[in-house]
């Protein structure tokens, strides 16, 4: 099943691209803003309930396509759309690595599960 669940993300993955491209920006700038959400990882520094909330919503698939329709909506909504789009593949790309949205517990606890070398 998991393996199931990966090649998905995979597909999403493929999917936003697909859209990406459809948005006219050079290709190049996919590859440096995929990495962007994890700017959400920064509440970390403040404590882990924080961090928990600051990645969670840099990393919800419902945040991603709300700014992707909002940007169609508006007559320079471009950037949304982008914005959105960057953080589906994002996500797609996390999940498919087995990153999962986090507890306040701390980092590794994931809703896929722990991360790291001790999983348990």
């Amino acid at each position: 099943m998991k393996t199931l669940l990966q090649l998905e993300e995979l597909a999403l993955l493929l999917f936003g691209f697909m859209i990406y491209l459809d948005l006219n920006y050079p290709i190049w700038w996919f590859f440096v803003l995929l990495l962007a959400p994890d700017i959400g990882m920064l509440g970390y520094l403040f404590n882990n309930r924080i961090g928990a909330w600051s990645y969670t919503i840099f990393h919800h698939r419902g945040i991603a396509i709300a700014l992707y329709i909002s940007g169609m909506f508006f007559s320079n909504g471009g950037g949304l759309q982008l914005a959105g789009i960057i953080i589906f593949c994002h996500i797609a790309m996390d999940r498919a690595l087995g990153y999962g949205l986090k507890y306040e517990k701390g980092f590794k606890y994931t809703h896929l599960g722990n991360v790291g070398k001790a999983n348990g």
